[in-house]
């Protein structure tokens, strides 16, 4: 192919993408053609669908036909799970041998972690404000949430990566995942799901009686969410009745009982959930329409804007009853106030997301999925302070 350089016509090629995959029939000259690179789109076998785009020497610069001999590409740790965070600690510190069970706990991608965590601190801190008696075994009950979280959303995975095992090969973002790789076994993976849910049942323990029935009760989301795709449109409101129960077991840990105000705060939460779930999930649409798992992502299609917006507006809206249950009959006018910004302040970065969002980007709906744990804590901040108003 190097020979054909400085042939006497240029060679009209169609379709050559710049920025967009439509076909332009622009000529082009054969040297330029040859330094072109293949490109898949879609996940579609090359022969059906090749697009070939401009080099970017930052990017590409190892593949490139040029002279000269092409840089390696970094080095990628064994076992790496595809849409882990490049450099992670897993990949870097924890000894080999258990990096394989660190994986199953998604403990790669700490974003799920925050997302259970940060519902649990809502609902203490709108039940401190509701009694306006915060106390130092509160404390205890924030730290205890955030273990029992990374616990139990690293037992919950590893039941999601049992169950979906034999569809996670099948996908191309999944498929890199402890099981299906076979770098862990199901008898194995069973195993490190009961002892960490086991060790998640001791910390629990800690709690009042009230609380440890919502924590057991909590266990029949977790247990049915993995199967929800498989016979609803809408497995996302499963993932959101599980992901937010804690802002019901927060809220009992610190006062006892249930209130309007903590069943607001966890319908929030689970609008909150279908945001961004519905977002992540944009990440498999096509291999989900091939082996027929269903999604909100699937279901809305073009569509999904609307439906986001719709999301965010209920979020918005069911916390700020939350905050006036829980706020309004004990707190001062000026505690009330900032208390109901932390809906508002919530609702503008979900707008930023909502506008920044772009189905046939992948990275882009990864990056906005990870965005939330700052969505989560935004209001956070701003009922804390409102703690010593």
């Amino acid at each position: 192919l190097a020979g054909l350089g400085h042939l006497a016509q240029p060679l009209a090629v169609a379709p050559v993408e710049q920025c967009h995959p439509g076909a332009c029939a622009q000529p082009h000259h054969p040297e330029q053609v040859m330094r072109l690179i293949a490109v898949q789109r879609n996940r579609l076998p090359c022969p059906q669908r090749v697009l070939y785009i401009q080099s970017d020497f930052c990017t590409h610069g190892g593949i490139h036909m040029q002279g000269g001999t092409p840089k390696p590409d970094a080095p990628v740790p064994s076992g790496q799970v595809s849409d882990a965070v490049t450099g992670n600690w897993v990949d870097r510190l924890a000894p080999s041998w258990s990096r394989p069970y660190l994986r199953l706990s998604r403990a790669d991608r700490p974003i799920g972690t925050w997302l259970l965590l940060i519902p649990c601190w809502w609902g203490l801190v709108l039940a401190m404000l509701w009694d306006q008696s915060p106390r130092w075994q509160d404390a205890w009950i924030a730290l205890a949430c955030a273990a029992g979280a990374w616990l139990m959303r690293g037992a919950g995975c590893t039941w999601n990566d049992i169950t979906d095992r034999n569809f996670d090969g099948r996908v191309e973002r999944t498929r890199s995942r402890p099981i299906p790789s076979g770098q862990v076994t199901v008898t194995s993976a069973a195993a490190w799901m009961g002892l960490q849910a086991l060790i998640a049942f001791g910390i629990l323990l800690t709690f009042n009686t009230a609380a440890i029935a919502m924590g057991i009760l909590a266990l029949l989301p977790v247990a049915i969410y993995p199967f929800a795709k498989r016979f609803t449109w809408w497995p996302q409101v499963f993932l959101g009745l599980a992901f937010n129960w804690g802002a019901l077991l927060g809220w009992v840990a610190h006062t006892g009982s249930l209130h309007w105000a903590p069943v607001f705060l966890y319908l929030a939460g689970i609008a909150w959930t279908l945001f961004y779930d519905t977002v992540y999930a944009h990440q498999d649409t096509e291999d989900d329409a091939l082996i027929g798992v269903k999604s909100t992502a699937r279901l809305f299609a073009e569509q999904t804007p609307m439906w986001l917006r719709r999301f965010l507006v209920a979020a918005v809206c069911l916390m700020a009853l939350a905050v006036l249950s829980a706020v309004q009959p004990n707190g001062s006018l000026p505690a009330l106030v900032l208390a109901l910004t932390a809906p508002w302040a919530m609702g503008w970065h979900m707008t930023w997301q909502l506008r920044a969002f772009d189905a046939e980007n992948n990275q882009r709906l990864l990056q906005l999925f990870r965005l939330n744990r700052d969505t989560g804590l935004i209001p956070l901040i701003f009922l804390v302070i409102a703690l010593f108003v």
